[in-house]
């Protein structure tokens, strides 16, 4: 893992199409902007988990309705 200093206005640049600068900062709190193509997906970490635990889920809830519809058989 990197780990960068910047202050507000600076910027950093990953793989010469992705930018991101510090928009502005609070005690507990960091605002950035992202410019990248739109074909890169940019989510932040909570809606990654919380798509992971929908796709368990789903998995497990499909999982119970197929084993009650074979019991029904």
């Amino acid at each position: 893992m990197l780990i960068l200093q910047r202050r507000k206005g600076q910027s950093l640049s990953i793989n010469h199409n992705i930018t991101l600068t510090v928009v502005d900062t609070g005690t507990d709190w960091v605002k950035l902007a992202i410019d990248a193509p739109k074909e890169i997906p940019i989510l932040r970490s909570e809606l990654k988990e919380a798509a992971a635990e929908n796709r368990k889920a789903l998995a497990t809830a499909s999982r119970q309705v197929l084993e009650e519809i074979l019991k029904k058989k």
